[in-house]
């Protein structure tokens, strides 16, 4: 499952959660939360992603930024969005210089 499929799924399971009662499972309770609280895990998850980074442990930085990834793909569910909306912006971006991209954005 080394593709896009494992994104789908997980949008389609985090979409699921968000009709599940809070003490059903760990991302109901984020989502019962509400914003707040899922934007700090996520600051969270950065922090300890950029700590892993500094320490140059390989396998911790994997894991972190798998939670950092996860808890993104949770923000974007409850602002219904999709992984595919990110994975679109990226194949835009895709072959265009850092440089032109950065000054085509809206100010």
């Amino acid at each position: 499952m080394m593709n896009d499929a494992i994104l789908s799924q997980l949008a389609q399971v985090l979409e699921e959660r968000k009709q599940a009662a809070p003490d059903s499972s760990y991302v109901a309770k984020l989502y019962g939360k509400g914003l707040d609280a899922i934007l700090k895990k996520i600051g969270e998850e950065a922090t300890e992603t950029v700590m892993a980074a500094k320490d140059g442990d390989k396998e911790k930085i994997v894991y972190e930024v798998a939670d950092l990834w996860f808890h993104s793909l949770v923000l974007l569910a409850q602002q219904n969005l999709h992984p595919h909306d990110v994975l679109k912006e990226l194949e835009r971006r895709f072959g265009l210089s850092g440089l032109a991209e950065k000054a085509s954005r809206p100010s």
